[in-house]
This record gives C-alpha cells, sequence and structure tokens, in this order.
C-alpha cells in the first residue's frame, strides 16, 4: 500500500540553505522509491483558509517512508529547510486502488 510524507510549509525563506536543501533532496529519495506527487504548487482553498504550500511525496509503503526520514542523508539536511521555514511534516498510509469511503467503517466497529 502507499504511504506519503506530506509536508505543510508556511514562511519559507529561498535563501542559500533552501537552494541547498532542494538540490540535495531528490537523491535522498530514490533509494527508499520517493517521489514527488505535489512540491511547490499554490493551494485553492476551497474550504477555510490556507496559508502555506503542501509537498506530496509518495513512497512504495510506510516503512520506506519511515527509512527515508530518519535516514543519515536526510536528517543531515533537515535543518537547512527547518532553519529557513515553519511547517509540519507527517507520514500516513494511502489506500489500495478500489478504496470506497464507507471502507473505513470495518475499523471502527460500524
Amino acid at each position: 500500500m502507499p504511504a506519503f510524507a506530506i509536508a505543510h510549509l508556511r514562511d519559507v525563506q529561498f535563501g542559500p540553505d533552501i537552494v541547498h536543501y532542494l538540490e540535495r533532496i531528490d537523491a535522498t529519495l530514490a533509494p527508499f522509491g520517493g517521489q514527488f506527487r505535489v512540491h511547490g504548487a499554490s493551494a485553492e482553498a476551497m474550504e477555510g483558509q490556507w496559508i502555506g504550500d503542501i509537498v506530496v511525496v509518495e513512497f512504495p509503503d510506510l516503512a520506506r517512508a519511515r527509512a527515508w526520514y530518519r535516514s543519515e542523508d536526510y536528517q543531515a539536511i533537515v535543518p537547512l529547510r527547518s532553519r529557513n521555514s515553519i511547517g509540519e511534516v507527517i507520514l500516513v498510509d494511502g489506500v489500495d486502488g478500489g478504496h470506497r469511503a464507507t471502507d473505513i467503517l470495518a475499523g471502527v466497529g460500524a
């Protein structure tokens, strides 16, 4: 099942650190099968307010997403981003193809 690393970034300061981070991140993703799915696009808020940018990276599974985030190569560049932006990063399982909204009801005892 695919998994995703999702970052909600605000107040990104595009200086030398962020440029260096961007130059290095692709090489950290490759060993874990990570691929950008959303990167640098502006969000269109349909409900509520949205401030910032979204980055979505897809991985083959949650184990590889965790391994990427915890990897020495990625952790070496995290400060380049975190010193120059405000945001949150989460890892989350995706769903298999054909997933229907009601599939989650089996897990809640409905």
